[in-house]
C-alpha cells in the first residue's frame, strides 16, 4: 500500500492559501511566525529590555481591531490591523535595531504565498512603521499598530522588579498599575489612561521616557480622524 493511501498515516495539516480570511487566530497558530515572537523575546530579556513575548503581541494585536472597529473601519482593515499589531515586533529576532523593517521582512517571506499582494503590502508597512525612528502613519493599520503598542505600559512587563530603582524604563511600567486606550467615535477622541503610583515613579519620569512615543500617538489619532489625549491619575495632561 502507497503511503499516500495508508489509512494509519495523520492526514497532513491543511496549509492556508491566499484568499482565506486574515484572523488573528490564523496567525497565532502559524508555527513559523510563534516560533519567531519566541526568539524575538529572548533577545529582548538578553538585552534588558521589558517583556515583548506573546502577551505584549496578543495585547497590541487585540488593541489595534478594537480601534479601528471602533472608528467604523470594516472587518478586514480591523484583522489586516491587528495582524500587524501582533507581529509588529518579530524583527527583534534579529536585533532591536531597525526591527521593524526586519520583522517586516521576515513576515513578508512567511506570507507570502498565503495572502494576497495588497494585504501583503499593507501588512509589512504597518510593522516597519512603527517606531519613533521610523513611524510615519501609512496607513489606518499602520496608525491603530502605533497607538496599540505605545499604548502597552504596565507592570506586568517588567521581568525583574529588583532592578525598577536603576532602570527607569522599569520603574515607569512597573508604577503604571492600570493602562487603557479608550476610543470615543462619536467625541472623535483616543485616550490613553493611565494610573501610576507616584511612590514609584514620578509622572514627568513617563514624560522623559515616553515623550516621543506620546507625539507619534498623536500624529495616528490625527490620520484616524480623532484627537488624541493622555490622562494620568484622573488628570488630563494633553
Amino acid at each position: 500500500m502507497s503511503r499516500a493511501a495508508d489509512p494509519e498515516r495523520p492526514a497532513a495539516p491543511v496549509e492556508p492559501v491566499a484568499g482565506d480570511p486574515l484572523t488573528l487566530e490564523r496567525i497565532q497558530e502559524h508555527p513559523e511566525l510563534s516560533s519567531y515572537i519566541s526568539a524575538a523575546d529572548r533577545v529582548m530579556e538578553a538585552l534588558g529590555y521589558t517583556e515583548h513575548g506573546f502577551r505584549h503581541a496578543n495585547l497590541t494585536g487585540r488593541i489595534a481591531f478594537q480601534v479601528l472597529s471602533r472608528l467604523g473601519f470594516d472587518e478586514h482593515t480591523a484583522n489586516l490591523g491587528c495582524a500587524a499589531g501582533y507581529l509588529h515586533d518579530v524583527g527583534n529576532m534579529v536585533s532591536r535595531e531597525m526591527h521593524g523593517q526586519t520583522g517586516a521582512i521576515l513576515v513578508y517571506h512567511a506570507l507570502r504565498a498565503e495572502l494576497p499582494g495588497s494585504d501583503l503590502a499593507t501588512l509589512v508597512a504597518a510593522i516597519a512603521n512603527h517606531e519613533e525612528e521610523n513611524g510615519p502613519q501609512v496607513s489606518p493599520e499602520a496608525a491603530a499598530v502605533i497607538l496599540a503598542d505605545k499604548s502597552d505600559v504596565h507592570r506586568s512587563r517588567v521581568r525583574k522588579t529588583g532592578q525598577i530603582e536603576f532602570d527607569i524604563h522599569d520603574r515607569v511600567n512597573f508604577a503604571a498599575e492600570q493602562s487603557f486606550l479608550r476610543v470615543d467615535a462619536e467625541a472623535h477622541t483616543i485616550t490613553l489612561e493611565l494610573a501610576i503610583d507616584t511612590q514609584i515613579s514620578q509622572v514627568m519620569e513617563y514624560f522623559e521616557i515616553f515623550l516621543g512615543r506620546m507625539q507619534m500617538c498623536r500624529r495616528a489619532a490625527d490620520t484616524l480622524g480623532c484627537r488624541f489625549k493622555l490622562t494620568i491619575n484622573g488628570a488630563e495632561l494633553a
